[in-house]
């Protein structure tokens, strides 16, 4: 199967992806960490205000094979949460990269992307 990885995110190790907004990051998880979780039944995220720090557990992704931790790829404030999740969480399995996003930050350290993979880094990490 060939992954959807698209060009103009950045990724973490543990399958997060991070959309740049100016000084405000969009967080969710790959196609492929859905593929892996199965059909997502639930979703906790962080609450509105929180401060997180890079590689924090923040939120809780539960399908109906497993339930798993979802962590911060950068630190920040989280300003946005995703309130169809609540309703709809079936869409980070439908739409992982638009419509199923869990969270935006907005950034205390900017220069931590420079730690994040790149899309052919992610890709050959999930190959």
């Amino acid at each position: 199967m060939k992954e959807n990885i698209p060009a103009d995110l950045k990724y973490t190790k543990s399958h997060e992806w991070v959309r740049l907004e100016g000084p405000t990051a969009t967080i969710g998880i790959t196609d492929h960490a859905q593929h892996e979780l199965t059909d997502v039944v639930f979703v906790e995220l962080p609450a509105m205000g929180r401060s997180l720090k890079a590689g924090e557990a923040c939120a809780v992704v539960e399908s109906v094979k497993t339930a798993s931790d979802l962590y911060a790829p950068l630190s920040g404030e989280v300003v946005a949460v995703n309130p169809e999740l609540a309703r709809h969480p079936e869409l980070v399995n439908t739409d992982p990269y638009r419509a199923g996003w869990f969270f935006k930050l907005k950034l205390f350290t900017p220069a931590e992307l420079d730690g994040l993979l790149s899309p052919e880094s992610y890709a050959a990490q999930i190959a």
